[in-house]
């Protein structure tokens, strides 16, 4: 009667499935009946949906506020369309939701002036904080490795037969005087020496300065220039003249200079004054 049955089991096994297969199907409570989603989901948290000081409203709208696309109007009245929830309730779970971090609400000015609501849905509150202090350094950097921007070259303009000290500051005057004609011409000074042989090409044969900037000036386009001395140059050499018929290329000609009696240009081998200025010239029969 003492002798022992070592294959026996030294006690009774429980009959609860719950104890001994802790993954078998409950008989009480929530029981899950899941299928894996592939399409048209959306990944919410359960520190969301869990939340222990959220109301059942606030995580409700909380997940909606994840699932709709960017753009959504979200606003209280919106949402008050979409819902059967008044616009007090609505109102108190949006505010719910922002004390916990799961909403930001600011106000922004539009270009046009207009002032609006800006609403950022945060899927993990605090995480803005954590990303936004590592952006100033990663742009920072960005900047430094990226090579400066190259201004294009200019057109290249003709070139005058002399190259004067006085022809070259005509030039150099008409191009200064553009922008009393159109603002949007206002030259910078390596713009201006950059175009002034193009323009005193045009002087040496036989234009005024006025003939000159009245050829630069005249219909050009309406929209804002982004490069004027580009489209000058151009102009410069497009609309270039072909030398006096009178005067062959080949003779020797003066250069020009400025009268001291009405500024106008014309050529003498001195400065001095032009023939309308001069009183020791006889006048014409």
């Amino acid at each position: 009667m003492d002798t022992q049955n070592p294959s026996a089991p030294p006690h009774a096994q429980s009959r609860v499935p719950g104890k001994n297969h802790p993954h078998a199907r409950p008989h009480s409570g929530v029981i899950h009946d899941n299928i894996r989603h592939t399409e048209n989901f959306t990944v919410i948290g359960n520190h969301r949906v869990q939340h222990q000081e959220l109301s059942l409203l606030a995580i409700g709208l909380a997940c909606y506020l994840q699932s709709v696309r960017q753009g959504t109007a979200v606003d209280i009245k919106s949402l008050a369309d979409r819902f059967p929830e008044g616009p007090t309730r609505i109102a108190a779970a949006l505010r719910e939701l922002e004390a916990h971090g799961y909403l930001r609400r600011t106000r922004e000015r539009t270009p046009t002036g207009q002032v609006v609501t800006r609403t950022v849905s945060c899927n993990k509150p605090g995480h803005r904080a954590a990303t936004t202090s590592d952006k100033p350094a990663r742009r920072t950097a960005a900047v430094k490795d990226k090579p400066p921007l190259r201004k294009k070259r200019l057109p290249a303009v003709p070139r005058p037969s002399t190259t004067s000290p006085a022809l070259l500051q005509a030039a150099v005057d008409v191009l200064a005087g553009l922008r009393r004609h159109d603002p949007r011409l206002l030259l910078s000074a390596a713009d201006a020496e950059h175009l002034a042989p193009g323009v005193a090409a045009w002087l040496e044969r036989d234009f005024t300065p006025a003939a000159v900037a009245r050829a630069l000036t005249e219909n050009l386009p309406p929209e804002p220039l982004t490069r004027p001395a580009a489209l000058l140059a151009h102009r410069l050499t497009a609309q270039l003249p072909p030398p006096p018929p009178f005067q062959p290329p080949s003779d020797p000609r003066h250069p020009l200079q400025n009268c001291d009696g009405c500024d106008r240009a014309f050529r003498a081998p001195a400065p001095g004054r032009c023939r309308d200025c001069r009183t020791d010239l006889p006048e014409a029969a």
